[in-house]
């Protein structure tokens, strides 16, 4: 017996969208940060958000907009991660 799949899920950035539409976000963000220049320019995101620490002294304002982009950060590195696991998975049953 196969499993159907739902017509609508709840992305990764918790919006509804058909599968087909979210995987096809995921591998168009594994293609665009894992070549050459978007895996640096992922990085440089990294090191302006998630390694930044921030002292006693931030205030709550600024706070917020640093999770906010690290969230967004955060975000392109999970889809990139899915795209890469969706890839492999298709690899996989094509091989």
């Amino acid at each position: 017996m196969t499993e159907k799949k739902p017509n609508i899920l709840i992305g990764l950035d918790n919006i509804q969208r058909k599968p087909q539409d979210e995987e096809n976000l995921n591998t168009l963000f594994y293609k665009m940060f894992t070549t050459t220049g978007g895996s640096e320019v992922l990085k440089y995101l990294k090191s302006l958000t998630i390694d930044a620490v921030a002292g006693p002294e931030i205030s709550n304002e600024s706070l917020r907009h640093l999770e906010g982009q690290r969230y967004l950060v955060g975000l392109i590195q999970r889809r990139t991660n899915k795209g890469l696991s969706q890839t492999t998975i298709q690899e996989k049953s094509n091989g």
